[in-house]
């Protein structure tokens, strides 16, 4: 038995002492973060389901039953990890879904106890659970937190030094930021506002930092504002002198980050404070005195939207992130038939060559490369464990990209290294083709990713297959890779798309054991023309890479298809080339030539 065996058994004990029945633990932390610090990653220390990138997913604790919940991007590598933990794995989407709350009250009786750690858990998420349980005569305890006692060796709350983001390359000032900030609040009838999202405190102070999220230069931190104050919660070992000169020229004032709840309990009964409930813990909520007011659709949208001088310095980003691409394939080629190739090893290279610029950061996230049958796992992250080598005919799945000064970039390629089968050419453009339709997609001003979503996906359908996770997410700007509200999805996402939001475009198609294919772009919004029918919108094409044209099956693609992928490759060489050695000239040449 693994050793997550024994910290199952210690949180059963815990459980006991507490009189709780049943325990829900989140994966992540108070400010609902995609990717949590290490100190709040408690659940995938739990169960063991865990990669760099981290894992979406909800652990379920009961007396002889422990399972965790997760989405089709992970369910072969769920499956995996937990092996001989006592977790098992249930699937929250797909044909076979669970719904992890009704499981919960059908397997609990009257009277008995489901313990959280309210500190985790959302508002909102937290009242679905809550009506439910009342409903079946079940308790709610949503004050335990285990891991304070059970995990003895826990990391430290990070501590890494802020920097600002230099405002040039922003376009845009702090005071500006938090004048159309009170504005939206306002909007929404509130007169104060609490930021929890690490993503919006970043944005709206232009500061960052390296090191307290893994591939996110954001902070742990907390913002209030309202018309006569802005106050910055957060450790103060995380200040230099630039980062103090900054806060104070904009009339930000410092509390440590532990205050945070007693303040909120401060706050006059008058204080309309604008919250939002997805994004806020209950324990932050339940401290509060003043009137809450639920919202934040306005203040998500200034995030989303990119003012132009963002959009030119990722088309910067782009160019040089295609630089580095094009040297590691150059590489991978080069190396392939030596047969020394490994996916571990290429992750390494990869990253290297992309921090050989003096801009980036960090990687957005960990490279994703996947071999053949790797390649099928949708987030799959190689490790000493499961690394292989690149060897014989296959397929290689590259999902990377970069946090440079100048934007966050998010690109996946596949390509073929010794001969391609037919079937995989077949379904790679099948995959080429529906990342096509939406790229070339002209839609009216209102429109709602989902409402595009189809688009890529219909040539896949057409021929009975399918993928389940998102066509394409939002993307920030030097913060996140991954940025709401706007999406690109089957399930409703309401918000509309509008020029300066920037998104991914990324179908795909996985066969388990076999192999996976994935294109992705990204593509930011931009207005196309005005008819008597309104306003229109299409995308611009952002990234700046080939496609493996070895893998196209020429035969059914149509006319405009073939000349949006020779269009986009020669705007490839022609943005590229210049950054160029005439070696790396020749070679992305070749990659470029009209199909």
């Amino acid at each position: 038995m693994k050793k997550n065996a024994q910290y199952l058994a210690d949180l059963r004990l815990a459980m006991k002492e507490h009189a709780i029945d049943c325990v829900i633990i989140s994966g992540t932390d108070p400010h609902q973060s995609e990717l949590p610090p290490m100190h709040w990653r408690g659940r995938e220390w739990l169960t063991g389901f865990e990669s760099e990138n981290g894992t979406n997913g909800t652990a379920v604790v009961m007396s002889d039953k422990a399972y965790v919940w997760t989405d089709s991007r992970y369910f072969i590598q769920a499956t995996e990890q937990l092996r001989d933990t006592g977790f098992e794995m249930m699937k929250e989407d797909g044909p076979d879904a669970v719904n992890l709350i009704d499981w919960v009250t059908e397997h609990l009786n009257t009277g008995q106890t489901v313990a959280i750690d309210g500190m985790t858990f959302s508002i909102s998420w937290t009242q679905r659970l809550e009506q439910e349980l009342n409903d079946n005569g079940i308790r709610l305890n949503d004050r335990f937190t285990p891991f304070d006692t059970i995990w003895t060796d826990r990391p430290e709350r990070p501590k890494n030094k802020l920097f600002v983001h230099d405002e040039k390359i922003v376009g845009e000032t702090t005071d500006s930021k938090m004048t159309r900030l009170m504005l939206a609040v306002k909007g929404e009838l509130a007169n104060a506002i609490l930021l929890s999202a690490l993503d919006d405190i970043a944005w709206a102070t232009n500061l960052r930092t390296a090191g307290d999220i893994a591939f996110s230069p954001i902070f742990v931190a907390y913002l209030y504002v309202d018309d006569n104050r802005r106050i910055l919660f957060i450790d103060k070992e995380k200040l230099s002198v630039e980062v103090d000169t900054h806060l104070s020229r904009y009339g930000i004032d410092v509390m440590p980050y532990d205050s945070v709840l007693d303040f909120a309990a401060t706050l006059p009964k008058e204080t309309r404070l604008l919250i939002d409930p997805e994004k806020t813990s209950r324990s932050l909520y339940d401290s509060l005195s003043c009137t809450p007011v639920f919202g934040g659709g306005d203040v998500a949208k200034l995030k989303s939207v990119k003012n132009a001088t963002m959009i030119e310095n990722i088309k910067t980003a782009m160019r040089k992130d295609g630089v580095a691409l094009t040297r590691f394939f150059m590489m991978a080629e080069r190396e392939y038939p030596k047969g020394k190739l490994t996916e571990v090893g290429l992750g390494k290279e990869l990253r290297a060559l992309r921090l050989a610029d003096a801009s980036c950061v960090d990687e957005s996230f960990a490279p994703i490369l996947g071999w053949n049958e790797h390649g099928a796992i949708v987030h799959y992250e190689a490790t000493e464990e499961t690394d292989i080598p690149i060897t014989g005919n296959g397929l290689l799945l590259v999902d990377s990209g970069g946090q440079y000064t100048y934007g966050t970039t998010d690109i996946t390629r596949t390509i073929a290294l010794g001969a391609p089968t037919a079937e995989q050419r077949h379904d790679f453009t099948l995959v080429l083709k529906g990342h096509i339709a939406l790229s070339r997609a002209v839609f009216p001003k209102g429109t709602r990713g989902t409402q595009l979503d189809a688009l890529a996906r219909q040539y896949l359908w057409a021929e009975g297959k399918a993928y389940y996770h998102g066509t394409g997410h939002g993307v920030g700007f030097f913060i996140n890779c991954h940025e709401g509200p706007q999406g690109i999805r089957l399930n409703d996402v309401p918000t509309p798309l509008e020029p300066g939001m920037i998104l991914s475009n990324e179908p795909g198609l996985y066969l388990e054991g076999e192999y996976g294919i994935r294109t992705e772009n990204l593509i930011a919004v931009e207005p196309f023309e005005t008819t008597r029918f309104g306003d229109f919108y299409r995308f611009e094409t952002l990234t700046l890479f080939p496609y493996d044209t070895s893998l196209i099956e020429k035969e059914i693609m149509t006319p405009e298809e073939t000349e949006w992928v020779n269009a986009y490759h020669r705007k490839v060489y022609a943005e590229l080339s210049p950054l160029l050695d005439n070696e790396e000239q020749e070679w992305l040449a070749g990659k470029c030539k009209e199909i």
